[in-house]
């Protein structure tokens, strides 16, 4: 029986230890362009296109220099993927599809940005940023909508107005986010920068 208890207490700690990355997206969150690369090579083995990759890097041409480092998108694993879902689920509650894709886009500029964690747990577990995560709702299912949103968050990235903020001002006030610039108006919520 001790055997058995032991057995299972070393499974149960390789499973958790090979569950999670241990390297953060900060680690994976460029890429070095080495000579004989293209955007269309680089962005094919990343699988993205390479509009995402130009864009995600401000490049108005496909030129690119062996030593560049170019940036990523944020490419969630599909545990991570869930987790922002749930957020989006209950973050968004009531909201359109947009401000789903737009409160999962926030995300995921948030793990690209200097100002906050380089992860996408960090990013929503970081203090007092989502009430979800303060009331415990993130921890029920998200609906295919939110799932679909967080999807097409991912393939937006590089494409959108680089909001870091949203908020419903019928529902909060903050003297922090009345000085950021308002990229857009969606429902009830507005995103910001």
């Amino acid at each position: 029986m001790i055997r058995n208890m032991l057995v299972s207490g070393i499974l149960s700690v390789c499973f958790f230890a090979f569950s999670f990355p241990l390297t953060s997206y900060a680690e994976q969150s460029t890429h070095n362009v080495q000579k004989g690369e293209s955007l269309y090579s680089i962005a094919t083995d990343y699988g993205i296109s390479y509009k995402q990759l130009q864009a995600m890097n401000n490049k108005s041409n496909v030129t690119i220099q062996p030593g560049e480092s170019l940036q990523l998108p944020v490419l969630p694993s599909s545990a991570e993927k869930d987790l922002l879902a749930r957020l989006v689920e209950a973050e968004a509650k009531g909201e359109s599809y947009a401000g789903k894709v737009a409160v999962a886009t926030v995300v995921l500029n948030r793990v690209e940005s200097s100002k906050f964690p380089d992860t996408l747990y960090g990013v929503i577990h970081d203090g007092k940023q989502f009430s979800p995560v303060l009331n415990g709702t993130i921890h029920q299912p998200a609906g295919e909508e939110s799932k679909k949103a967080v999807q097409e968050a991912v393939y937006y990235q590089g494409y959108d107005q680089e909001s870091l903020f949203f908020y419903n001002p019928d529902k909060a006030q903050s003297d922090y986010l009345e000085d950021k610039e308002v990229t857009t108006v969606i429902g009830n919520h507005l995103f910001l920068r």
